[in-house]
């Protein structure tokens, strides 16, 4: 029996290639913050409410690519290791606005200098124009697909 079917070539499907370079710098990242007892989410959500203090748990949830109930938790645990801090009631509507500690900063510093390093080691490969150049690829690559959804 024959298999003739228009399938997609592995080796040169960028949508294929796009994630298995994810998974492959998801795995490094997880290599480089398991050691600091972090997760991926867990440190997106420090490096989020460093750049953007006060964001409410839906909202770095969507930051993070994780469910609201995910965060949840997670931030629940960062309260209770004294990482970040929320209100115990909301100033306006709903959302308990999540800020960083001092503590917070500190383990975020760590971190985000491990995640760099992977970064580092990533791109060691592309000149500054390509990397420039990727940047505008990917850029132009999620403004298409959100556009058509």
């Amino acid at each position: 029996m024959s298999q003739d079917r228009a399938g997609i070539d592995l080796d040169t499907s960028l949508g294929y290639l796009l994630k298995e370079a994810s998974s492959a710098l998801r795995a490094a990242m997880e290599e480089v913050l398991r050691p600091l007892g972090m997760t991926i989410t867990h440190y997106s959500c420090l490096e989020l409410l460093a750049q953007r203090p006060g964001l409410s748990n839906s909202e770095l949830a969507r930051g993070a690519f994780v469910t609201r109930q995910s965060m949840n938790v997670l931030l629940q645990a960062l309260e209770r290791d004294g990482l970040v801090t929320r209100p115990t009631e909301a100033p306006v509507g709903k959302a308990l606005p999540a800020r960083l500690t001092d503590r917070g900063r500190e383990s975020l510093a760590t971190a985000t200098a491990a995640v760099r390093s992977v970064e580092v080691r990533m791109l060691s490969g592309m000149s500054e124009d390509e990397q420039a150049g990727a940047l505008k690829i990917l850029r132009s690559m999620i403004r298409s697909l959100r556009e058509e959804s």
